[in-house]
């Protein structure tokens, strides 16, 4: 036992005598250097490239949204091949570790399920393109303009600046509306009248705001239509077709405001969904 211990002894002080420790330190610093130079070396290719195949996507007449997909697999793979190369400079046997990363596949391919799943359905959205870069959307409760599609997530910017960063699983497991995929968009500003109001009137009124105006289309053409007869009131609908359907939203406020304004000069009854409560008198019958 005693003799076994001693050459345990004698092994670790082999291993960390000063001259033996420091020489080994020394080469691992200038491996890790060598490394470091190899990956900035690809790093920097990658730049360059980007640089360079930016103009020539452009002629290829790509839109951004092909444009951007190209960009990220040159990169991701520039990135990886450089790191396979720094790695092989340090000493680390790289199909070794290939090959460990693949006994190992389950294990990280479970707990990093979000991410891969995320990966594959940004793929997806690349391939499947439902929308593209500058596309106003809608997904769920979030809307937005398209800044940057993403292995990861796609990233929106909201009506008040705000960044959103959506996963690439969601987006694909929901329904997408888009607002610009196609020329032109309708807008509707309903409101509602008095139910002895004369519609015929009302409607024109209405429809007297977006004609002969440019920012709204003549074919279609706009109409006004009754969505809904209530107690109190008659609910109407203005509905016109945007020239420009990036405008949309200020459109829609603009001519909601418009409509408050024409029925309330016009002295249009705009009444609130009311109750009418009449007292009834409960006398005692007599005994």
């Amino acid at each position: 036992m005693d003799a076994f211990l001693s050459g345990i002894l004698a092994r670790l002080r082999s291993y960390f005598e000063p001259a033996t420790l420091g020489e080994k330190l020394v080469t691992l610093a200038a491996d890790l250097i060598v490394a470091a130079i190899v990956f900035l070396a690809f790093y920097l290719l990658w730049r360059l490239l980007n640089r360079l195949l930016d103009p020539v996507l452009r002629r290829t007449h790509l839109d951004a949204t092909a444009r951007s997909f190209v960009e990220t697999v040159l990169k991701y793979a520039l990135l990886l091949f450089g790191l396979v190369h720094a790695l092989a400079v340090v000493g680390i046997n790289t199909a070794s570790l290939v090959a460990s990363l693949g006994i190992a596949g389950l294990t990280i391919g479970f707990a990093a399920r979000d991410a891969l799943s995320n990966t594959i359905s940004g793929l997806f959205i690349f391939w499947d393109r439902p929308f593209v870069l500058g596309d106003l959307i809608e997904v769920g409760d979030k809307y937005g303009r398209v800044d940057r599609i993403t292995l990861r997530s796609t990233r929106v910017v909201t009506p008040d600046g705000k960044m959103l960063a959506i996963p690439n699983t969601e987006i694909l497991n929901s329904t997408v509306a888009s607002y610009t995929n196609f020329p032109h968009l309708r807008v509707e500003v309903e409101v509602t009248v008095g139910n002895r109001e004369n519609i015929g009137r009302v409607r024109q009124l209405l429809l007297e705001l977006v004609r002969n105006d440019p920012d709204y289309l003549d074919d279609p053409p706009p109409r006004v239509v009754v969505t809904a007869l209530n107690d109190y009131n008659v609910a109407l609908s203005l509905q016109a077709w945007v020239r420009d359907e990036r405008r949309h939203v200020e459109k829609r406020f603009a001519l909601r405001e418009a409509v408050f304004e024409t029925l309330t000069a016009a002295g249009v009854d705009m009444p609130y969904e009311t109750l009418s409560l009449t007292p009834i008198e409960i006398r005692q019958a007599d005994r």
